[in-house]
């Protein structure tokens, strides 16, 4: 008789004890992270950079085409189609070195993105555990919560977590 009354409170406790889910909203806490704001600044600087080469590079190589053709006038066919040859070989290395160039720049950038991404689960991941929450669903575009209720929407304290971290 002993046992089954246990048994009974043991269940009665567990049945009582709730499972605390949260949600965050995933597009918006990325939007309003200061570090992936940052990021986003310094990913555009790169590209802005990258652009500017490219299309120096590429105007210094049109002019040099437009002489090529001005001077080719009054060059044997043989010595013009040399030159001509010469400056295709060039533009194909310039193509492949800015093309290059552009990947190191996505790669870093990718590498910084992945950090991001990390911390963020760590610290979603630290604050359940603080919180007492079983569950921290990722709402938001291509998230899992397709509805929830404000009360379950954490994302303006994590945001915050976040972001007094990365003040710091």
């Amino acid at each position: 008789m002993k046992n089954v009354v246990l048994i009974l409170v043991l269940v009665l406790f567990a049945s009582c004890e709730q499972t605390k889910i949260a949600y965050v909203d995933n597009v918006r806490l990325m939007e309003e992270y200061q570090e992936k704001i940052d990021a986003d600044a310094k990913f555009k600087i790169d590209e802005d950079v990258l652009t500017k080469k490219r299309d120096s590079m590429s105007q210094a190589y049109q002019l040099e085409m437009q002489a090529f053709q001005t001077k080719s006038q009054s060059m044997s066919q043989k010595k013009a189609q040399e030159e001509y040859g010469v400056l295709q070989q060039k533009g194909q290395f310039l193509g492949q070195q800015l093309q290059q160039e552009a990947q190191v720049a996505q790669a870093a950038n990718q590498t910084i993105l992945d950090s991001i991404i990390s911390t963020v689960k760590k610290e979603i991941k630290g604050y359940g555990k603080s919180k007492g929450y079983s569950y921290i669903l990722g709402g938001g575009d291509g998230g899992s919560v397709l509805y929830g209720t404000e009360a379950n929407d954490v994302t303006d304290e994590v945001v915050k977590l976040l972001n007094d971290k990365y003040k710091k």
